[in-house]
């Protein structure tokens, strides 16, 4: 019995080995790093304790990242969502042309977010840009939008990134809603259930858990998002209206050469998404509880 455990420790030590490499230990470093006042290239440092995470908690610039954060992940969420979650249960349907549909469905999330961004970054163009066209040809808009202006800046980020992802919550919904039972939609079809109630009697508790996962991961996913939010304000001096926290760490660590604060924003990245997800798995787990 006891060579049997050896033996499963010996075959899991590569796993664990990597993982331990890969996540535990910058995981760790990154944290005892945000201690210090390290310059991010000289060997530079100086033990400040928590002094960073005293400044960040009286720091403007930190809240208004986090607000900018919370704006983009919770208003792409939503909209991936409702964009998604609809066109999943169309494609989930029998018509000619499905399979071709389902493969151009996915083409935004498969390009690379470059060629994402500066493809919308020309259609929002304020001097050339066919989107102001079409306002203008069809007197929606007296004068050419500045998109990716100050105003229109966020606005212009969420369309960009909600067209880019939302194709994840297109496949993930789609592939729970193919291995729900066609019999359960016969059987609320007899009892004279239309189309809305099979989808809340049936559909939506089948896909619970699916809404579960695509929620969670997305959220993370938005609120940590980088390149998209990087790459949009990139020129034009309008970074500062759509910075996130993932961009206030990397101008810490790379613009002001802060590698301790921007170790220090790190971990408070991890700690509110630790937080989050913990809050949201007792939420599901009462609602589980409940129903």
């Amino acid at each position: 019995m006891r060579k049997n455990a050896v033996a499963g420790w010996l075959l899991l030590a590569p796993a664990l080995l990597l993982l331990g490499g890969l996540v535990v230990f910058p995981i760790l470093y990154n944290a005892w790093l945000s201690l210090f006042d390290k310059h991010a290239f000289l060997p530079v440092q100086r033990f400040v304790g928590l002094g960073h995470y005293v400044y960040f908690a009286h720091d403007e610039e930190f809240w208004s990242s986090f607000q900018h954060g919370l704006v983009y992940a919770g208003t792409t969420l939503v909209l991936q969502l409702a964009l998604g979650v609809p066109a999943a249960l169309l494609l989930n349907e029998g018509f000619r042309g499905r399979n071709l549909l389902r493969g151009v469905v996915l083409f935004p999330y498969v390009i690379p977010t470059i060629v994402a961004v500066i493809l919308w970054k020309w259609l929002l163009n304020d001097s050339y840009g066919i989107v102001n066209y079409w306002l203008v040809a069809g007197r929606i808009a007296a004068a050419p939008v500045a998109w990716l202006g100050k105003d229109w800046i966020m606005t212009s980020l969420v369309l960009t990134s909600v067209w880019q992802f939302f194709p994840f919550v297109v496949v993930t919904y789609l592939a729970r809603l193919q291995t729900i039972p066609p019999e359960l939609y016969e059987a609320a079809t007899v009892d004279g259930a239309g189309a809305w109630r099979r989808f809340m009697h049936v559909t939506l508790p089948q896909t619970a858990s699916v809404l579960f996962v695509i929620v969670l991961l997305r959220s993370i996913w938005m609120f940590t998002k980088f390149d998209t939010v990087w790459l949009m304000s990139v020129d034009g001096g309008v970074s500062r209206y759509i910075r996130t926290l993932p961009v206030y760490a990397y101008a810490r660590s790379f613009t002001y050469l802060q590698a301790g604060m921007g170790a220090a924003l790190s971990v408070i990245m991890f700690v509110l998404l630790l937080v989050a997800t913990a809050v949201y798995f007792r939420m599901f787990r009462h609602d589980e509880a409940v129903s």
